[in-house]
């Protein structure tokens, strides 16, 4: 299998992580790309016609994408602890979070192309605080939230470990810790995972 990814990637990052927590790492090549909305690869483009990553190649010449895709297929190549749970509320709920998660992640990379990309003239002031905005409120739920993921490993506390590690690599000026006690405890416990420092960005 190849991953076409990027180490910069918060999606991709999900995806290598789950290869660690699932053992597969040694299964799948990487393919490291460099791309932006203005710039896309070829590679990339030629795998996934919306030019995302990451996005997988299988062994049978298909191809998987995005990173809840990809991440639910390699999560039934191993035989461990499932990190999407089979069925009932413990799916739902790892689904949810796992959605919350990617909605930041969403909002933290369209905030990146706006801030960083965009020409500083025309940067449209509103739409970042609206944006972060979002970041906020989502920040606020997981720490009411937080104290019930106790030692809880799923694809939803993952994706949560994930966006976080985001917001410190792209955006630590906002210091999404302040005011946060609960969730800053509980990322500074998961962030020490094999998986999660094996792919920390930077």
């Amino acid at each position: 299998m190849l991953l076409h990814t990027s180490p910069a990637s918060p999606f991709g990052r999900k995806v290598s992580v789950v290869l660690h927590e699932t053992g597969l790492v040694a299964k799948v090549r990487r393919r490291d790309a460099s791309l932006t909305p203005l710039a896309p690869d070829a590679a990339v483009c030629a795998a996934n016609p919306l030019g995302k990553i990451p996005c997988l190649e299988l062994d049978d010449g298909s191809v998987l994408y995005d990173s809840r895709v990809i991440c639910e297929y390699l999560d039934g190549l191993h035989d461990g602890p499932r990190l999407f749970p089979a069925k009932g509320a413990a799916r739902f709920e790892a689904l949810r979070l796992q959605a919350l998660a990617d909605g930041m992640l969403d909002t933290a990379v369209g905030l990146r192309y706006e801030t960083f990309l965009r020409p500083e003239p025309l940067r449209w002031t509103d739409w970042i605080a609206a944006q972060k905005a979002k970041i906020e409120r989502a920040l606020d739920r997981l720490e009411q939230e937080c104290p019930r993921f106790g030692e809880r490993i799923d694809i939803g506390t993952l994706a949560v470990a994930c966006a976080l590690g985001y917001l410190d690599f792209r955006f630590a000026e906002d210091r999404w810790r302040d005011g946060r006690p609960e969730l800053a405890a509980w990322y500074a416990r998961v962030a020490e995972r094999p998986s999660l420092l094996a792919t920390r960005p930077g």
